[in-house]
């Protein structure tokens, strides 16, 4: 019996095209791969839909919360077997992970993207895209949270990030890999996720902002923030997780006006942690207040900050959460 898989397009490169002449890349009126994926697929029943069409650039967490709610409601009424979100990918890993900590579901959920507009040569929209749909089909894919499959591999929302600017191979997971792949004969799962995480909101109003420390960094744009209208803020820190002395007054002053601060590590691998006891380094940071995540990069600590602050204020909780 064929799964029922809800197709949800949102938008990006994977539904433009370029222009012959100018190389320019702009979005269709109409969605070029849905006709091609319903003619290809023969092993999945499609529920097509598409709420809104925008570049990624455009997608903020509001849409984020569409996503989520659209899924939920086709959950309860369609009775479907999978999803699948087609997305553009500068802000593809964030609404994975966004959807990651907030659908209660065990159902495979796949987002993918493009790399190359649907007229190009060598595009790859079509076939990530039917791709995601063996993925989703799959009943390996149960219960392993918000998956992202592109190139054949197959990631974890958590772990997986943009690392190139044009390449096809754009999306990595460092440290960890792709928990599967997408071969002609079939999906095969070599790892699964450890742990999950589910926050169920219905609210993304909270202002968090993200910024990246640098060599030389004062307190002036930490004071600057402290003065907007302002939630929670995560740093990119240095290293293991130090900032310039400079910096401390703003850390203090952002804490004592009870704005969470969460640290994450400008570096491309490994885990922000409060190991230098130096002025500026991390264990002063920590006694301070300042919350340590377990791994996360700046955007998706970011989103996590938002998610947590729409269901509490206690430090202590959002602490917990980051150690996770």
């Amino acid at each position: 019996m064929k799964k029922k898989i809800l197709v949800i397009h949102t938008g990006g490169t994977i539904s433009m095209s370029e222009d012959e002449k100018t190389g320019a890349v702009t979005p269709n009126e109409s969605n070029p791969l849905t006709k091609k994926t319903e003619e290809l697929v023969e092993f999945a029943h499609l529920i097509i839909d598409e709420p809104f069409n925008l570049p990624s650039p455009h997608i903020t967490p509001t849409e984020m919360l569409k996503i989520r709610e659209h899924i939920s409601q086709r959950i309860l009424s369609d009775k479907i077997d999978g999803v699948v979100i087609t997305h553009g990918t500068d802000t593809l890993e964030e609404t994975a992970y966004f959807l990651d900590l907030t659908l209660a579901s065990t159902l495979p959920i796949v987002v993918t993207g493009a790399m190359r507009s649907s007229n190009e040569i060598g595009a790859d929209g079509l076939y990530n895209l039917i791709s995601s749909i063996k993925v989703a089909s799959s009943d390996e894919a149960r219960g392993k949270g918000v998956l992202v499959v592109l190139n054949d591999e197959i990631h974890t929302a958590e772990n997986v990030t943009k690392t190139h600017t044009s390449n096809i191979s754009t999306f990595q997971s460092p440290q960890y890999g792709p928990i599967g792949i997408v071969t002609k004969r079939g999906v095969v799962f070599h790892h699964s996720p450890t742990r999950a995480e589910c926050y169920p909101i219905s609210d993304v109003s909270k202002k968090v902002v993200l910024i990246k420390a640098h060599a030389g960094m004062d307190s002036t744009l930490l004071d600057a923030i402290n003065a907007l209208p302002c939630d929670g803020i995560v740093i990119e820190a240095l290293g293991q997780g130090n900032l310039p002395p400079a910096t401390l007054p703003g850390i203090k002053a952002l804490i004592n006006n009870n704005i969470p601060v969460v640290f994450v590590s400008r570096c491309f691998n490994g885990i922000a942690q409060d190991t230098y006891a130096y002025e500026g380094g991390g264990k002063q940071l920590k006694e301070m207040g300042v919350i340590f995540s377990n791994g996360l990069n700046g955007q998706k600590a970011r989103l996590k900050l938002l998610i947590l602050l729409a269901t509490t204020t206690d430090r202590n909780q959002i602490e917990q959460a980051f150690a996770i």
